[in-house]
């Protein structure tokens, strides 16, 4: 059995590299908030009156974070305090502190709250940190009363924040700082290797000789796609930090890439497209119907073995105007295996995944024809990219931009400032020496949209009560030794960011987690440290209550319903993209671009609503049926990939096709097989996105029996075409036929005809795939259908007749 401390494995070591490093820059920026606040001049001490708000001022921007992060940070911080201190100030000196009531001073809070909760372009840390400052300052001075001085109080919040602040900026300097940058650039690096491996092992299953060993490339190929999906995912999360790491300046502006992310999902499709042709493969070993067909498989494993293709393609880490581009000859060589290709379409369809995944190889090494979509140029549009990345970036944190309310976010500011106000009023009456810790968590943790209420307020209050034990038992078994103390954390730091990254507790509960020791063994001279941990566990519970009542109370609409209601929009998205899909002319395709970027935002929302759905208690309602979700989520996210294929082989044909022959008998021989896929795909996903809108079958019934319309289920079968294997052959196979009719008329340029016969190939595959992807979201709404409705027969094509019925 594996210990948890075996660190043989890659990924473990980097995991516990990661999380050592994340926790000895927290256990420095707080050791330098101890030393500062307990061994500082008397004069720094009176001023730094709030040690526990520097502290979490740390927790708040040092936790996992780099140096751009920190800077960023440091900007944010004193937004904050000049958004909110500002105005508390002046409200303290007109009001007098000892005039001050539970109701006035809850009523205060929230209407600060409300202030700066309610600026969209507003940083969640800045947020944080001010609805912070909005809570100490007010609550400390309604607790103190007549012993407060507006002016001087003020400043002491303002003082503790910059303490922490600074703690920061020093933790990731010492003993040398963790760039952003090179964050990306290692990770950009390994994202390289990793791809490369995936490439080679995609290739060695398309070159296998028996299925055995095809599937066995596959499998280690998907394995590894895992973690390139992380590294990905890491780049993105730095690629905005290390703009940070620059002085925002146009003479000064990196000559690097200032987006790898985006460079590194352009290369993460095709690799999902390789794995899809190999998967819609039906045998091994793959033969073409060519002679020279060992030949091609031959030189594409030559190709991909000798050749380091990922870096030269993509540039992650260069900027695309320096990066260094192959010569002709080098291209050559990369592509000479293509020149073995035949230069006519596959005799039947079933060759098709084959040459898709010829494509994708295509899309993934340098060639002279590039198969794009109909843009800019890249060079062009990369530099305008970069321009606007990082302009936008720094400014829009420097100076966040004002945008008129809508009701979306009046709502979220009036949320955010309620249950703050009655967190902090409900903490004060149930005692008002700890009050400020009832209020305090809430405003340290707000959301920057919806989240699973509930999950949520279960992970802070273990994480809350799990740091609280462990500063009261590192507090008695480290009493009368304040470095000690200090030193005990650091066990803890390296176990709550492995907490951190885990699903179990994520980072709301990790955050709570540090913040509850390091209030008990950061400080001195609050009183026994069991009585302040009761105190507080019962005020973050205060806290944590308000906040799912509002939530309950203002968001009524569970994920689940949500979900449906996107899972429509989605399909609704989908349609509009199959509709797009022409040979006619690039303005048309452009919308096709654009309807698919559409799609994709569309279903990472309808993602992220599953995923609450999952996670909120069912109550007295039905399971979530997460895993129909989960059926329909992946074949929407390969139907968004199949478009983006669609897009770049149509951009080719659009733009080159028309080199070689006459536009219109490409529009003339294929039109009609693209007009009878969409009208057979469309009909489909019309069905499923009506069927997936009704909230009871039982209550359609009804409502058909009061208005007393009557339907016919005969005309909605006969409006229906049939998604079956053979109607999905018949269409492919005309759509194949028509090609080869196209590509014969070709005489000229054989490299030109090779890419036309790749373009065309490839979506013929993503006719075939979109079909059978249809197919299963319609099989998935089906059987969701049949679960919210287990007592009734579940007839997609009945349910959509008895709809019309009712419109009429």
């Amino acid at each position: 059995m594996a210990s948890i401390f075996d660190c043989s494995d890659a990924r473990a070591r980097a995991a516990w590299r990661a999380c050592l490093a994340a926790a000895f820059r927290t256990a420095a920026a707080c050791a330098i908030v101890a030393c500062a606040t307990l061994y500082g001049p008397a004069s720094f001490r009176g001023l730094v009156g709030f040690p526990a708000f520097s502290y979490v001022t740390v927790i708040l921007i040092v936790t996992d974070a780099s140096l751009g992060d920190t800077l960023r940070g440091c900007w944010l911080a004193l937004y904050a305090t000049a958004q909110s201190l500002g105005p508390a100030m002046l409200s303290l000196w007109l009001i007098d502190p000892s005039r001050l009531t539970r109701s006035v001073t809850s009523l205060a809070v929230a209407l600060g709250a409300f202030v700066v909760a309610l600026p969209e372009s507003t940083h969640l840390v800045s947020k944080r940190v001010a609805l912070g400052q909005i809570v100490i300052v007010y609550v400390i001075g309604f607790i103190n009363g007549d012993k407060t001085e507006a002016v001087m109080h003020t400043l002491r919040v303002a003082a503790s924040t910059g303490v922490g602040v600074l703690a920061c900026v020093l933790a990731l300097l010492l003993p040398f700082p963790r760039l952003a940058c090179k964050e990306v650039k290692d990770n950009s690096h390994l994202f390289a290797e990793n791809a490369s491996e995936r490439l080679k092992h995609f290739v060695k299953a398309f070159t296998a000789g028996d299925k055995n060993s095809a599937l066995e490339s596959i499998s280690q190929a998907k394995a590894m796609a895992a973690t390139g999906t992380k590294l990905l995912q890491t780049v993105k999360r730095f690629q905005e930090s290390m703009l940070w790491e620059r002085p925002p300046l146009k003479c000064l502006k990196p000559r690097y890439c200032t987006n790898p992310g985006d460079r590194m999902q352009e290369l993460e499709v095709p690799l999902r497209g390789l794995e899809m042709a190999l998967t819609n493969t039906r045998s091994f070993p793959v033969t073409f119907s060519t002679l020279n067909g060992d030949q091609l498989k031959d030189g594409l494993q030559i190709t991909v073995e000798n050749n380091n293709t990922i870096n030269l393609v993509t540039g992650i880490q260069n900027d695309s105007s320096i990066s260094t581009v192959p010569e002709s000859t080098e291209l050559d060589q990369q592509t000479a295996f293509l020149h073995t290709l035949q230069d006519n379409m596959p005799q039947t369809h079933k060759n098709l995944p084959s040459f898709f995944f010829l494509f994708c190889v295509n899309l993934v090494l340098p060639t002279k024809t590039p198969i794009v979509p109909p843009t800019k140029s890249t060079t062009d549009q990369d530099q305008e990219q970069n321009d606007s990345a990082f302009d936008k970036t720094i400014w829009t944190s420097v100076i966040p931009t004002l945008k008129l309310a809508n009701n979306q976010r009046l709502m979220y500011a009036f949320k955010s400032s309620l249950s703050l106000g009655l967190a902090v009023f409900f903490g004060l009456t149930y005692s008002k020496p700890d009050g400020y810790w009832a209020g305090l968590p809430v405003a340290i943790s707000l959301s920057a949209g919806r989240e699973a209420t509930f999950r949520v307020a279960n992970l802070k209050a273990q994480g809350t009560v799990l740091g609280t034990v462990y500063g009261v038992l590192g507090w008695f078994l480290f009493e009368k030794s304040l470095p000690t103390r200090l030193f005990s954390l650091v066990p803890w730091f390296v176990f709550t960011s492995f907490l951190q990254r885990s699903k179990m507790y994520s980072q709301a509960g990790s955050i709570s987690a540090v913040i509850g020791a390091i209030l008990v063994l950061g400080r001195k001279g609050f009183g026994p440290p069991s009585k302040f941990a009761i105190a507080r566990i019962a005020e973050t519970f205060i806290g944590l209550s308000c906040s799912i009542i509002v939530d309950l109370l203002f968001q009524p609409t569970r994920a689940s319903a949500l979900s449906k209601i996107h899972l429509s929009r989605s399909i609704q998205t989908l349609q509009e993209c199959v509709n797009s899909l022409t040979f006619q002319s690039n303005a048309k395709l452009s919308n096709l671009d654009a309807n698919r970027k559409k799609l994709n935002m569309c279903v990472n929302e309808l993602g992220k609503f599953v995923g609450e759905a999952e996670l909120e208690p069912n109550f007295w309602f039905m399971p979530f049926p997460s895993d129909c979700y989960g059926k329909i989520l992946e074949s929407l996210s390969k139907m968004v990939d199949l478009l983006d294929f669609c897009s770049r082989a149509m951009g080719f044909l659009d733009q080159r096709g028309r080199i070689l022959i006459n536009q219109e008998s490409i529009i003339t021989s294929l039109d009609g097989d693209l007009e009878l896929f969409k009208e057979l795909v469309g009909s489909s996903l019309k069905y499923a996105e009506e069927v997936s809108r009704i909230k009871s079958l039982a209550l359609l019934e009804k409502e058909l029996e009061k208005s007393k319309t009557s339907y016919d289920i005969e005309l909605g079968k006969s409006g229906k075409l049939s998604l079956d294997e053979d109607e999905i052959d018949k269409v492919v196979g005309s759509y194949v036929h028509h090609s080869r009719e196209v590509v014969e008329k070709i005489d000229d340029d054989r490299e030109l005809k090779r890419q036309m016969v790749l373009c065309l190939s490839a979506l013929g595959f993503c006719m075939s795939g979109f079909m059978r992807e249809t197919r299963e979201i319609e099989d998935a709404i089906k059987e969701l259908v049949q679960r919210e409705n287990p007592s009734s027969r579940v007839n997609l094509y009945e349910i959509s007749c008895m709809i019309h019925a009712l419109k009429k």
